[in-house]
């Protein structure tokens, strides 16, 4: 049984959160060549990892480390920058945990449980009482305090955060079979037929990838799993599985700790995983009482911040005017004579005269030039659009061109723009 803290006291301040950052998001395509999915841009300032790191951070957890593998210059520096607020003098930790063949000179991070296993090290010389096992690709608002306090009052060994899911989505997640209780009675790794939950037909329970363990059971799984040849090193896969078979596992449910405003209808979790997620993820914001609310200022979401001028709207002649409309515009834009519709702008955005930019998620050092259409577009940082450039009018073109998803959404990217150019 775990140990109880005095009555009232934050658990949070007895935690660590490790999040996993190390993969690529493959689903993303171009986006992640060059940075891993954490690290990908997202709400017009922000990358993907600030969500869960906001979340500890505004749940009172106060050690953080984060495991990073795949191409991680751009999460490492953006990590660097960012996060580097956290004050050892105050008992406040903040770690980047590169795979660094810590274990053997042949061993990256093998897998999620091995990416902790190889720093147990680390976390032990910290002594927290819980670890808090996150993912560090999910868009989502969540006080880990409340999942904490189930955890302890269960007495489980393990507890699975979870989220309810359209049973004929439930493919693509590991799914859970509870029973009244919420207790795991069986953990399904993208089961063809996943099982529904109790009373409730067309919904199934899904893992949001977030684990809560007492630190003195989870370094024991560790190292019984590390030495198993058999295993794949993975929480999903081995880890939890073992804990439902042979143990105690009670799933937590996401509506019990999400943080709304009164203007956010759902409990609002986003796998912004694929280039039409991520489009749509990003133009939601734009919606006048979006689902997901970014200027809640009592769950703000930490970044870092770039040091810009204000966005710059010029021109106010007939044909040539300067305006954005249902748009979210960052600090450096300048939107010269063109209109700008339902778009996300990230910082240093430059859209010049004459552009139709309609649907558009434009990050970072975007450059678009003179006559330039743009519809239903994902625009990676940096790629400077020639001038008189369509994209999202003829989709056969934009194919042969750029990326086009089957949902209509183009990304693109400068390797792409050069390879016009030729």
């Amino acid at each position: 049984m775990p140990l109880r803290p005095h009555s009232g006291a934050p658990l949070a301040r007895s935690a660590m959160a490790y999040v996993l950052a190390g993969g690529r998001g493959s689903r993303l395509m171009e986006l992640t060549d060059r940075r891993a999915k954490p690290a990908v841009f997202f709400g017009a300032k922000s990358r993907i990892i600030d969500f869960a790191l906001s979340n500890a951070i505004n749940s009172g957890i106060r050690r953080i480390g984060v495991a990073t593998q795949y191409k991680a210059h751009s999460l490492i520096r953006h990590l660097q920058r960012g996060w580097n607020f956290m004050r050892p003098e105050r008992n406040e930790t903040f770690d980047i945990l590169p795979a660094s063949q810590r274990i053997s000179e042949h061993s990256w991070y093998a897998g999620t449980a091995d990416a902790v296993y190889q720093n147990l090290d680390i976390i032990e010389s910290y002594g927290p009482r819980f670890m808090v096992i996150l993912a560090g690709d999910h868009i989502y608002k969540m006080d880990y305090e409340k999942m904490l306090r189930q955890h302890v009052e269960s007495g489980a060994e393990v507890t699975v955060g979870c989220i309810e899911v359209p049973l004929e989505e439930a493919s693509a997640f590991g799914v859970m079979h509870i029973d009244e209780s919420d207790r795991i009675l069986s953990f399904l790794e993208k089961p063809k037929d996943p099982p529904a939950m109790p009373g409730n037909p067309d919904v199934a329970l899904a893992s949001m990838g977030i684990y809560v363990f007492d630190t003195v059971f989870l370094a024991k799984e560790l190292r019984r799993d590390a030495a198993d040849e058999a295993s794949e090193h993975d929480f999903g896969k081995d880890i939890i599985p073992r804990i439902v078979e042979r143990g105690t596992a009670v799933a937590h449910r996401f509506a019990q700790s999400c943080v709304r405003t009164a203007g956010e209808a759902e409990a609002y979790w986003r796998d912004v995983g694929t280039v039409d997620a991520y489009w749509q993820a990003n133009i939601d914001l734009t919606d006048v009482v979006p689902a997901l609310d970014l200027y809640d200022r009592d769950w703000p979401i930490w970044t870092y911040s770039e040091l810009t001028p204000p966005a710059k709207f010029v021109h106010d002649d007939d044909g040539r005017r300067g305006q954005a409309m249902d748009s979210m515009v960052s600090g450096g834009c300048i939107v010269s004579g063109s209109l700008v519709r339902r778009s996300v702008l990230f910082t240093n955005v430059r859209v010049h005269s004459f552009c139709t930019v309609e649907n558009a998620v434009l990050l970072p050092g975007v450059d678009v030039a003179r006559d330039v259409r743009l519809s239903n577009v994902v625009v990676d940082s940096g790629v400077h659009l020639p001038q008189g450039l369509v994209v999202g009018e003829d989709p056969v073109l934009d194919a042969k061109r750029f990326r086009r998803t089957a949902r209509g959404v183009t990304l693109i990217t400068q390797p792409m723009i050069e390879r016009l150019e030729l």
